[in-house]
């Protein structure tokens, strides 16, 4: 028997929180652990303790659901935004949510972000299991040249298909796409529930960038940048991949690299 996810509702508006508390108290393996009408109230209950999930407003009095997100410690809880305006929907993941649901909020599609959640549990909560006899997990060979650590530190993706485990060297970079993040590699690419940021917290900052709001680029895998008109870059990787850059991403390279400063980084 699965552990029931214990869940917040966060939400300044009753009738919303009633709402969302019938349709948890239909749902199988689902325990409301509290509710909260603005964001500083969302932190006292996570600081509490008991939560696995908050399902948060963005638009509540004094912090908004972004900025309570922000405050929360490392490794607390998943969260699901609410919101009216499906527009928000790129925020939501770029904060790393695991997903969001618009208002009024539905059964079924509040059980599918309640699911993409719980998957995110066991990764977190489960002992290592030694990888030969762990079930559901590839393991690809490390890469030939190892300049970002011994072969045994190894990212552990979390997929559909189980944990793939793949050397930071082995990435090229990650793209956000139809809500989704795809990690590509030298073993090949995997669509996972990682948020880019939270991609960017696990991966060494001496070698991966983010280089645009929807993607996270390897710069040992670079192979060419061209020029684009809107001062930014587009980046070939190895693998013939394109990664756009974006215009203060490309001002920062260009930086890094010490080239000479385009008539935009004037001033």
């Amino acid at each position: 028997m699965r552990e029931p996810l214990r869940v917040l509702i966060a939400d300044d508006e009753l009738l919303a929180r009633k709402r969302l508390s019938r349709l948890l108290a239909a749902l199988p393996d689902v325990n409301v652990c509290g509710e909260a009408v603005d964001g500083d109230s969302v932190l006292a209950a996570v600081r509490a303790g008991g939560v696995d999930v908050v399902l948060l407003d963005i638009h509540m009095p004094g912090l908004s659901g972004l900025d309570a997100m922000a405050l929360l410690p490392a490794g607390g809880p998943h969260v699901i935004f609410c919101t009216a305006h499906a527009e928000h929907a790129v925020n939501a993941f770029e904060h790393g949510a695991v997903d969001y649901v618009l208002k009024p909020v539905e059964a079924a599609r509040l059980q599918k972000a309640l699911e993409r959640a719980r998957a995110r549990q066991p990764v977190l909560a489960q002992p290592a299991v030694p990888a030969a006899r762990a079930k559901n997990v590839t393991v690809p060979p490390p890469p030939a040249s190892g300049g970002m650590g011994p072969a045994f530190a190894r990212l552990p993706i979390p997929t559909r298909q189980g944990l793939v485990l793949v050397s930071p060297d082995a990435i090229s970079h990650a793209s956000l796409e139809d809500e989704l993040v795809t990690v590509f590699t030298t073993q090949g690419d995997f669509l996972t529930d990682f948020t880019l940021n939270e991609l960017a917290d696990k991966l060494p900052a001496e070698h991966f960038h983010r280089v645009h709001r929807r993607a996270l680029l390897n710069l040992s895998h670079v192979t060419r940048l061209e020029p684009l008109e809107t001062g930014g870059y587009l980046a070939r990787t190895a693998r013939g991949h394109s990664v756009e850059v974006s215009r203060q991403s490309a001002r920062e390279l260009r930086r890094m690299l010490g080239l000479r400063k385009g008539a935009e980084d004037e001033g």
